[in-house]
């Protein structure tokens, strides 16, 4: 298929490792994410990759992509997967290919695709039971643009559309609620820092039928202000703190699959970030970082009483 239908997209050389020699941020938790996803898809996968981040992945004619890519607009890529899973099954009703040659399809997006501007064309595609798997790399703000608020930017950070003293008045929109309401085949959220877990979740939903979501927290140097080799220990930070719960949503009913036995205060995992520095200097504001735990206090307390 790639051969025929992308003729001008190139897989760069079998030597190269997914995102070697390409424009992206050292220690990008997204690219960390993805290397372990594309790992467990492999080859048989077609990326329908919309505006983001890692649209620099592709230099055009190549992509690091050893399956087949497609670019496609920031609010299109669920519209542009229903076309690839449609023509793959009239190929295989035709018998022009096999079921061993059909191939997975993916979409990559940023949070300000997921969570935002293609919210409506994925709705349509969870409506229509797309056979499709979403990855959603969640940096919690568009960072190829220069790290301007999303619906996925948590309360009280910092971007450079939300710079007050405050930092951001909203809240992190539940990507992952409006999925399961929609009692599709799958939604997980996962981590790179956490790899063991993010694997098990990749596994599975590999082996699934219909619209499956995976949500990856991702670190991001220059948009959280952090040094990039702090990435790793900031994604872990998120899970032991609690502010990422690693769960999935399958067959009506959510699981968390990563339970800190004894939960860090989340400023231990603020802390650590720029974005958040408004909060510990020049003084502490307490009430925001009370707020902001009593929050993540309050999700596990329900979840420990549903």
């Amino acid at each position: 298929m790639n051969e025929t239908r992308f003729k001008n997209v190139k897989a760069l050389p079998s030597t190269h490792l997914l995102g070697t020699g390409t424009p992206m941020c050292a220690g990008c938790g997204g690219l960390e994410a993805l290397h372990e996803i594309y790992d467990i898809l492999g080859e048989k996968s077609v990326f329908v990759n919309a505006a983001g981040c890692m649209t620099l992945l592709a230099i055009y004619p190549f992509t690091p992509f050893r399956g087949s890519w497609l670019y496609t607009a920031m609010a299109s890529a669920p519209a542009g997967a229903q076309g690839i899973r449609d023509a793959l099954d009239i190929l295989l009703q035709k018998g022009q290919i096999t079921p061993k040659d059909d191939m997975q399809v993916v979409t990559l997006t940023g949070d300000g695709a997921a969570y935002g501007m293609g919210m409506s064309a994925t709705s349509g595609a969870m409506e229509r039971n797309l056979d499709f798997l979403y990855i959603c790399y969640d940096n919690e703000g568009y960072g190829n643009t220069g790290q301007q608020y999303s619906a996925a930017t948590p309360h009280a950070a910092k971007t450079t559309t939300s710079c007050g003293p405050q930092g951001f008045f909203g809240f992190k929109k539940p990507l992952f609620d409006i999925w399961a309401a929609h009692r599709p085949a799958y939604v997980a959220t996962v981590i790179g820092a956490e790899p063991l877990d993010l694997a098990r979740k990749i596994e599975k939903a590999k082996e699934l039928k219909g619209p499956r979501l995976i949500i990856a927290l991702s670190p991001c140097p220059t948009g959280w202000d952090f040094d990039p080799r702090e990435a790793i220990e900031i994604g872990k930070l998120a899970v032991k703190t609690g502010i990422w719960p690693l769960k999935e949503y399958v067959n009506g009913e959510v699981v968390h699959t990563k339970l800190p036995k004894k939960r860090l205060p989340v400023e231990r995992y603020l802390e650590k970030q720029g974005r958040f520095a408004h909060l510990f200097t020049p003084q502490r504001n307490e009430e925001l970082l009370t707020e902001i735990q009593e929050r993540v206090d309050r999700y596990w307390a329900e979840m420990a009483n549903p």
